[in-house]
């Protein structure tokens, strides 16, 4: 099962690395940095299925809800 609650620990603070991390680099810089942090996010997950429902929630427009999930799970 996916969580889509809030579970970062630090929530500001880990914006605002994100975004200081990216912050003296061209948009083009930025969006590769993205692409990496997913790919090595995903890695560490690992499991096939929850990366599933993460794209899924993903693609959907706005935020995503537990209901949401569930269905995606049925799917």
């Amino acid at each position: 099962m996916l969580n889509l609650a809030a579970n970062i620990s630090d929530p500001d603070g880990f914006y605002q690395e994100l975004i200081d991390s990216q912050r003296d680099m061209s948009e083009a810089e930025a969006e590769l940095m993205n692409c990496k942090l997913i790919l090595i996010l995903a890695n560490h997950i690992g499991n096939r299925e929850t990366l599933t429902l993460a794209i899924r929630a993903a693609a959907k427009r706005g935020m995503p809800r537990a209901s949401d999930q569930a269905r995606s799970a049925a799917a």
